[in-house]
């Protein structure tokens, strides 16, 4: 497994410093225990109104047959190298209340159950790569998803493997130092694009 710590401005928690994203999978699966607490973290997330929005579709290898359907609802790209993660789960938001109401929060609370699942698995020594490459129609086709919901994300989890089992363009990718944007391209004070004086120094 590649190391791969950010190299942060500013001191974060080590399960922050350390999340990145392989696509390379190890040929292990994971155990129900962890993948239960991936889970059940997800399901402690804040949300609007405390109304959780969120749904896991969960596939594993363990039943082929379900693991081969939600593969197949991913870009070819991604069933490249997802096919070897031993869980893929589609995220799906409820973007309409039970009273019919849009939910204009539905994503942004979805996102914070994916990032909880996401650091508990870090802290069981577990891998997730999020993906926007999947087919939206075939997994609401496939899986019956009503209307008032909306799949909004795939995930791949799994323990980390070799990054030297990709092809050369994945590995390079696997490989490359994490980078993001400095602070002070999207930290503002007073208006849009005046950079906060937190960061003028």
């Amino acid at each position: 497994m590649a190391n791969k710590l950010a190299q942060t401005q500013y001191p974060i928690h080590e399960l922050i410093r350390s999340r990145w994203s392989p696509r390379a999978f190890a040929d292990r699966p994971v155990e129900q225990d962890k993948l239960l607490s991936v889970l059940e973290a997800a399901r402690w997330a804040p949300s609007s109104y405390n109304y959780q929005p969120w749904s896991f579709i969960v596939a594993t290898k363990d039943e082929p047959t379900e693991y081969n359907r939600l593969l197949s609802t991913l870009v070819e790209f991604n069933q490249g190298w997802a096919k070897n993660a031993p869980v893929l789960i589609i995220a799906v938001a409820q973007t309409l209340t039970n009273d019919g109401k849009t939910n204009r929060h539905a994503f942004h609370d979805v996102g914070l159950a994916i990032e909880n699942l996401v650091l508990q698995a870090t802290a069981l020594g577990l891998s997730v790569h999020q993906m926007a490459g999947f087919d939206v129609d075939s997994a609401r086709k496939q899986y019956q998803i009503p209307d008032g919901y909306e799949p909004a994300t795939a995930i791949a989890i799994g323990y980390a493997g070799d990054p030297q089992s990709l092809s050369d363009g994945l590995r390079d990718r696997e490989l490359a130092p994490r980078i993001r944007k400095p602070l002070k391209e999207f930290v503002f004070t007073e208006q849009w694009g005046n950079t906060s004086p937190l960061l003028l120094d």
